[in-house]
């Protein structure tokens, strides 16, 4: 007589159609930790993408790289469908190559947002590599991101400086105020060499002073840039270049200081 057979407990478990499974979906929240704290980082930094940008980044990337993987086991047959996982590495590289050109800012001489630039390249590989199954990987780069990210700051500071290599003061005040000569007084008394002094008009400031002549036709601006060359901080300068009276507004590019 056949042994009575045992009903087996019911057991809860994601659906395994196309590879999907546990494995899969902790393989994208790894790349939602991993992409979230390097967003974290740019974020406490202020930078033009921070966390949601990265994370978002780094989730997509390890969802195209799952969908590539596991997505496509229904069409495949041995023989006639023959899929390659790695040409959609390849795409993610060239979309996300688009996205950080959008981040990069350059005005004038100025170049600004590289490093997020890259951040965001960074974080895409990683989610990549999250999504491809390959963990360790993912951790450590993320390790190495923040050592680069933060320990190369400190060391950067350290090098030394180009006394030669030339960088860009900006300074808007009214014009007819007599303010270029004291801007001039302060660059060479903190030990910087004036290579070039170009002025341009920008329009009127409409203040609400209690002049009514003054509020009705405005003040006449100028920007006055400054390329100068020497050891001292230019960002310096320019804190101490803001605080001189009518001075409204002064823009620093230190080709010494790291482009975040």
């Amino acid at each position: 007589m056949a042994p009575p057979s045992v009903a087996l407990p019911h057991l809860l478990v994601v659906s395994s159609l196309n590879g999907e499974g546990w494995r899969q979906i902790a393989e994208l929240g790894l790349a939602l930790l991993l992409s979230a704290l390097i967003g974290l980082e740019r974020e406490i930094r202020q930078e033009s993408a921070g966390l949601r940008t990265h994370t978002l980044v780094g989730v997509g990337a390890a969802l195209f790289m799952l969908i590539s993987k596991y997505g496509f086991s229904d069409v495949l047959e041995p023989g006639r469908v023959v899929l390659d996982p790695s040409r959609v590495a390849a795409q993610i590289v060239t979309g996300v190559g688009f996205l950080g050109a959008g981040l990069i800012f350059v005005r004038h001489d100025s170049v600004r947002g590289l490093t997020t630039a890259a951040a965001v390249w960074v974080t895409a590989a990683i989610g990549a590599c999250a999504g491809a199954g390959l963990p360790v990987l993912a951790v450590a780069t993320t390790a190495i991101y923040f050592v680069v990210a933060l320990g190369f700051s400190e060391i950067t500071r350290r090098l030394p400086q180009s006394s030669t290599a030339e960088s860009v003061i900006r300074i808007r005040y009214p014009d007819g105020r007599g303010i270029l000569r004291q801007i001039l007084h302060v660059a060479t008394t903190r030990g910087f060499a004036i290579d070039r002094v170009s002025t341009e008009s920008i329009g009127h400031l409409h203040p609400t002073g209690p002049d009514p002549a003054e509020v009705s036709h405005g003040v006449a601006m100028v920007e006055v840039t400054l390329r100068v060359h020497g050891r001292a901080s230019v960002n310096d300068l320019a804190a101490t270049l803001s605080e001189l009276d009518d001075v409204h507004a002064v823009i620093a590019h230190d080709v010494n200081a790291a482009d975040e």
